[in-house]
């Protein structure tokens, strides 16, 4: 009976991948293991599967033809960009086809007059400021993987990047997309106007980590590059006093172009690796850039230099030009590559909090490192109370990542207990879909649901990712948590 049922699985296996290879071009379906395991897993290498099959389209009519020979034989499809998401979000799965967006990658027009840039998913974010920049243009979202991360990806993460505080999330800054449904439906989502009548279906496909459609271009908005722009380093005896001077600028009402924080591990780690010029005493720094017309500039910095001193600066820089501000800034971006020269393994958190609580929540890691031994180095868009611990762990040492996870689990309560949420901007994918249980109610998870049913009846796209199911919260046994539900001014401990 086995035999059978292995018999008639492997045939419909070469159905299937007889009707991809009659719309895709040469060399674009993938069965091969050998040829498979590169899509093994993204950017959270913790967890790998090998796909049914990945398929290669150069096209988005391919792109269509694909979807719908996988509805019609109702095989799962996962959508994939550059792989560089942190989630799990497009891990496969055995029985799904992995559909890569890798080779769309046209920038298919950009219209000075109007600001704006159609491209296609597998463009790279910073591809288009560098299309952009002769005419003095740029795309504001810059994730630290910039350099590889591609434009559907950061639409199917709703990512952000360190100078997401002032110019918004990638939310923030799209028009419009052209995505498939599972059965092979155009859709088409905003566009040039400021407006449409109906439902926002926009801002519901992007952060929806490929659940809904399959992203085949994206309109976004291009902005003016600033006349001028300063970043102030400020370091810090402690980083608590530097998550309070975060809050302190924000109450000000200064709203910096970025504001971004590492402590004593992360600066370490960075300034062996980029050698930026940071202060190796300090026990955390912050990055603080203005931007706009340089009276604006120079008003600004100095509000922002007042504000650090109130809070604890021992010490400040200012950038005196364009090639010290991108150094100053290169240190950041390098962040995560840098700690990964320092430990065997690191696993990278993403939550995000009320500003306010800031201190007190780096204060609750540091403790957690200790009671789980294992070392913790903070980076992140502080601006925004984005978190980014950074776990260190060794793979190969038994039990090492369980605690990774134990430890990470134990970070991702406490922001929704004070208020804030078990992600900012890496979405939800694999890796935080208990944490999904703990975050809503069992009404919110049946409306998420609901929404997914209504654009994917069969449940094809990205299967068991992002959105737990009841029964899952259920044996978990995991017990919802609200911030209101904290009357007293002392933060939960965990």
């Amino acid at each position: 009976m086995i035999a059978v049922a292995q018999s008639t699985a492997e045939k419909q296996a070469q159905t299937l991948f007889h009707a991809l290879s009659e719309v895709l071009p040469t060399g674009g379906l993938l069965t091969q293991v050998e040829q498979m395991r590169p899509y093994e897993c993204d950017g959270l290498s913790m967890f790998r599967r090998l796909p049914l099959a990945v398929a290669l389209p150069q096209t988005e009519a391919q792109v269509a033809a694909v979807l719908r020979i996988c509805h019609a034989q109702q095989v799962p499809v996962i959508a994939r960009g550059a792989g560089t998401g942190l989630a799990g979000g497009a891990l496969p799965q055995e029985d799904a086809v992995l559909l890569s967006l890798a080779r769309l990658k046209s920038i298919i027009e950009i219209d000075p007059l109007a600001r704006t840039a159609r491209v296609q998913p597998g463009v790279r974010n910073l591809a288009i400021s560098e299309a952009a920049a002769k005419h003095g243009l740029y795309y504001a979202p810059d994730p630290s993987s910039q350099i590889a991360c591609s434009i559907g990806g950061n639409v199917a993460e709703n990512s952000g990047g360190v100078h997401c505080l002032k110019y918004g999330l990638t939310l923030h800054n799209v028009l419009g997309v052209r995505a498939y449904t599972a059965e092979g439906e155009l859709l088409e989502l905003g566009g040039a106007a400021l407006d449409s009548p109906g439902y926002d279906l926009l801002a519901l496909m992007i952060g929806s980590e490929g659940l809904l459609a399959v992203v085949t271009e994206v309109t976004v908005k291009l902005l003016p590059r600033p006349q001028l722009a300063r970043v102030v380093m400020a370091a810090f005896d402690s980083a608590e006093q530097a998550g309070e001077a975060v809050a302190a600028i924000i109450a000000a009402g200064i709203i910096p172009a970025g504001l971004e924080m590492m402590d004593r591990l992360a600066i370490s780690a960075v300034e062996d690796f980029v050698h930026a010029g940071y202060p190796l005493d300090a026990e955390a720094i912050l990055l603080v850039e203005s931007d706009g017309i340089p009276e604006e500039v120079i008003a600004e910095i100095e509000r922002i230099e007042t504000q650090l001193r109130r809070c604890g600066a021992v010490s400040m820089r200012t950038s005196r030009d364009e090639t010290e501000r991108l150094k100053l800034w290169a240190g950041r971006k390098a962040a995560f590559p840098a700690v990964g020269r320092i430990t065997p393994d690191y696993y990278c958190m993403d939550g995000t909090i009320p500003r306010r609580h800031l201190g007190d929540v780096l204060r609750q890691i540091a403790a957690m490192s200790v009671e789980f031994g294992l070392g913790c180095a903070n980076v992140f868009h502080a601006g925004d109370g984005n978190l980014h611990p950074l776990i260190f762990y060794d793979a190969n040492k038994p039990g090492d990542l369980e605690q990774a996870e134990a430890f990470g689990a134990r970070i991702l309560r406490l922001c929704v207990a004070v208020g804030g949420t078990i992600t900012g901007e890496h979405g939800v994918g694999v890796e935080k879909i208990d944490g999904m249980c703990v975050q809503f109610t069992a009404t919110e998870l049946a409306c998420f649901h609901a929404v997914k049913a209504g654009f994917d009846p069969a449940g094809l796209l990205n299967p068991g990712k992002a959105v737990p199911t009841l029964h899952r919260c259920a044996e978990l046994g995991r017990m919802h948590v609200h911030h209101g539900e904290h009357a007293h001014p002392e933060l939960p401990r965990f």
